[in-house]
């Protein structure tokens, strides 16, 4: 036998073992690829002209748009059938109660996009009032990974919502992959959300968000322990953050009984486990800085060191 035969004799047998995930000779999964796609549309609906390859007239515009919500319907509800197949519940289905649930689960979601668009247009507003860099509304759309994270947030937290099971989640990843933001599906948040550069920022699956809030760069929104694991699903695990709070850099507000009061500033670095009132500013005090001169090296220490 070959030293490539063996090899692969011995990476079945451990995918055999039952100790490696393997999907083998079950449904088919969702496919990561599709859902992009998916993503990739529905970014085109709701902010329409700046991601065609040439220019959007109004003249094909019913056209255009009913294109686009045809290709999702088709597509989001094929990968959902694939989605409910995967989930425990959904294996004891019949097909066609599975399609039925996945084309009444589309037809919903479709239903949202207005809504979506309407708070993605409050979040470009606060980005734009909020960050004198920002040239144009155009900017921050095109290149911002703040509001390409938040679309994808919002998009996903309408699926899960409908209990769309592992796709909202693929989603965020995929995001989370490309933007440094981590946004788990189950996040509410509210309007005019404005993330300053964001690279990251963790915000877990119970958390609330309030509207007019703006939250910079290493802003973790977490769990204060997870060390009981699956025990704490369906939980609150996460903060609660009030209306006109902001969060600045490196900032940790941890608990399910958090709650961040209206107006409130949290400073940078801070690490918050218990609620705040409203209308407060939580820092830390200045630490002490020490500056020692250093010594001017040396002719033989220069050497040394060559």
């Amino acid at each position: 036998m070959s030293d490539i035969s063996k090899t692969v004799k011995e990476i079945i047998a451990r995918y055999d073992s039952g100790n490696v995930p393997a999907n083998i000779d079950k449904p088919r999964q969702p496919s990561k690829a599709a859902i992009i796609d998916i993503l990739d549309c529905l970014q085109k609906l709701v902010f329409p002209g700046y991601f065609e390859p040439k220019k959007l007239s109004r003249e094909y515009i019913e056209y255009y748009v009913g294109d686009l919500v045809e290709n999702v319907k088709y597509n989001l509800e094929k990968q959902m059938i694939y989605a409910i197949r995967c989930c425990k519940d959904g294996s004891k289905l019949d097909e066609e109660v599975k399609a039925k649930i996945a084309a009444e689960k589309t037809e919903a979601f479709l239903a949202t996009i207005p809504k979506i668009q309407e708070l993605l247009d409050t979040d470009v507003q606060a980005t734009f009032d909020g960050d004198p860099a920002a040239a144009s509304y155009d900017e921050i759309i095109y290149s911002y990974p703040g509001i390409y994270a938040i679309m994808v947030a919002r998009i996903a937290h309408e699926l899960y919502v409908l209990d769309v099971p592992l796709i909202p989640r693929i989603m965020t990843e995929h995001a989370h992959s490309l933007t440094g933001i981590d946004i788990n599906p189950g996040a509410q948040i509210g309007k005019y959300f404005c993330i300053d550069h964001g690279t990251g920022i963790v915000i877990g699956e119970t958390t609330v968000i309030g509207n007019h809030v703006k939250m910079y760069q290493g802003v973790t929104l977490g769990g204060i322990s997870t060390a009981a694991g699956q025990q704490l699903k369906g939980k609150k695990r996460h903060p609660t953050i009030m209306d006109n709070v902001t969060i600045y850099s490196g900032a940790s507000i941890l608990g399910g009984d958090t709650v961040i009061g209206e107006g409130t500033v949290i400073g940078g670095n801070v690490f918050v486990t218990s609620s705040v009132d409203d209308n407060q500013r939580v820092t830390i005090k200045n630490q002490e800085l020490r500056f020692t001169a250093r010594r001017k090296a040396s002719g033989d220490d220069k050497r040394k060191n060559n």
